[in-house]
């Protein structure tokens, strides 16, 4: 078996061995399980050797050998786990004062959610709900009364377990303590953001400053509950949440509409120059670093014409990822829709491609945007449906005329940012030109949104089926297009 198909069944079963368990299984079924699939390797492998010799069944006696490696991964999870769980000190149910850092970018709107570190004697994460006003900053110390209760339901505690929050206390009464206490860098760009998205407020109306502030840096607060429904319904949402999902999108949009005017080699320098500076600008969370990469992957698919380096890339950066948080396999619903979306682009986009005849990138980009909006949509509808009850059939040709004018907003967005710390006039300028996009994006939005047709309800079974013919379909057009990533 050559090296580099060694890392990926060892990087594949790793991932698998953390899904059972993350699915919590007893870990002694993972065990059996683990021990069932090597014995039928093994058997396989014996079988295939009878009658095509060691060559033919070489494979197999690897995969029996590698597949131990899921108990490894089930291991990982489970002492994961326990180490968190064996290091936290809060006290539930209970009214007590306690103090905290502000370790996150805190979230505002109609109230202010802060993630807190606490301090001795206590020591844990929490997520604390408090009134819009006092606002509090990152890298604040605050003092709290009130009580801290264990998140409910299960479902929304697996979630906050995912970013290691193991408590909230909704509503305490608070004391600033101290100020400036976090990461000077990371406090710096926090900063940053909230300044550019001041500009943005200072030229442009409302609605549209709030559009921009989400696609460019994914801030939402100041999004109407009406702006949130119209997306929702469009099914645009994705645009301005801050997962791999939009960036894989929106990045292949800026790609492809560099790759119009610019080298194949100039565009993934620039495009990955531009994923660089959105991580640092938005506060380089663990989030956005994710989401990052997915990006960036998506570029190495671009460059990159052989099929296994694309595969090994994709459940190598899973393999990282989960290894640095295992709980972000199942219970963080962005990370499964970048690989979704990400699986979609490299392997469904070349049989759309074969199955529509496109040849070329049409008018800046959009055959390509077609595809590649096609192919994230479709590989990510059933975890939608399921997770959020909604998916928009019109959703598809609302992303493709919306994404066609992502590149340049963006572009006039991030300069817009940068010139209203310099000049009023030039800032003047180019808000007139970004409200223009803007005016368009927004339009748009809310056609859609009338016009919808949404699914909002899909059985286990069904989506199953779904994914079968999707695969089916990328494999009848690989014979046609053996290369997927050319």
């Amino acid at each position: 078996m050559k090296i580099y198909d060694v890392a990926f069944y060892c990087a594949g079963f790793f991932i698998l061995g953390i899904l059972f368990a993350s699915l919590k299984l007893n870990f002694l079924t993972i065990v059996a399980a683990a021990l069932l699939a090597a014995a039928l390797f093994l058997f396989f492998g014996y079988f295939k050797k009878s009658r095509n010799g060691f060559s033919g069944s070489a494979r197999l006696f690897w995969l029996a050998g590698l597949s131990i490696i899921i108990i490894i991964g089930a291991f990982y999870y489970f002492a994961y786990d326990s180490y968190k769980i064996k290091n936290l000190n809060i006290v539930f149910d209970r009214k007590i004062n306690f103090e905290g850092l502000v370790i996150k970018n805190p979230k505002h709107g109609n109230q202010q959610q802060l993630t807190i570190n606490l301090k001795p004697p206590y020591s844990g994460n929490i997520l604390v709900k408090l009134q819009p006003y006092p606002s509090f900053d990152y890298g604040d110390v605050i003092k709290f009364e009130g009580t801290i209760k264990k998140p409910e339901p299960i479902e929304y505690a697996d979630y906050l377990s995912k970013e290691k929050i193991f408590g909230v206390a909704d509503f305490p009464k608070t004391e600033l303590v101290a100020k400036n206490q976090g990461s000077v860098i990371q406090a710096s760009l926090f900063r940053l953001k909230n300044k550019i998205i001041v500009n943005f407020q200072g030229y442009l109306p409302a609605e549209r400053a709030a559009f921009l502030s989400g696609i460019t840096l994914g801030e939402q607060a100041e999004f109407s509950i009406g702006f949130k429904q119209a997306m929702k319904n469009s099914g645009t949402t994705h645009l301005v949440a801050l997962s791999g999902y939009n960036i894989t999108i929106l990045v292949m949009a800026i790609a492809y509409s560099l790759g119009y005017f610019l080298s194949r080699r100039l565009t993934f320098i620039i495009t990955t120059l531009i994923i660089l500076g959105f991580v640092l600008m938005v506060g380089a969370e663990a989030s956005v670093v994710r989401a990052a990469i997915m990006g960036f992957l998506v570029l190495l698919a671009g460059q990159v014409s052989r099929l296994y380096s694309v595969r090994n890339a994709i459940v190598l950066a899973a393999f990282f990822m989960v290894l640095a948080n295992p709980k972000v396999l199942r219970f963080d619903v962005g990370f499964q829709l970048s690989f979704l979306a990400l699986i979609g682009i490299v392997y469904l986009s070349p049989a759309i491609q074969k199955f529509f005849k496109f040849k070329g990138q049409g008018f800046l980009g959009w055959k390509k945007n077609f595809i590649t909006t096609t192919s994230a949509q479709l590989a990510v509808a059933p975890l939608l449906i399921i997770n959020f009850s909604q998916f928009s059939l019109t959703a598809i040709l609302a992303n493709i005329l919306i994404l066609e004018v992502i590149p340049p907003t963006m572009f006039l967005g991030a300069l817009l940012g940068a010139m209203g710390f310099f000049s009023n006039a030039l800032s003047l300028i180019l808000a007139w030109f970004a409200n223009l996009f803007l005016s368009y994006e927004l339009a748009i939005i809310n056609i859609f949104a009338k016009i919808s047709l949404p699914i909002k309800a899909i059985g286990i079974f069904w989506a199953t089926v779904y994914y079968l013919i999707l695969i089916g379909f990328v494999f009848y057009n690989h014979k046609k297009c053996p290369n997927p990533t050319a």
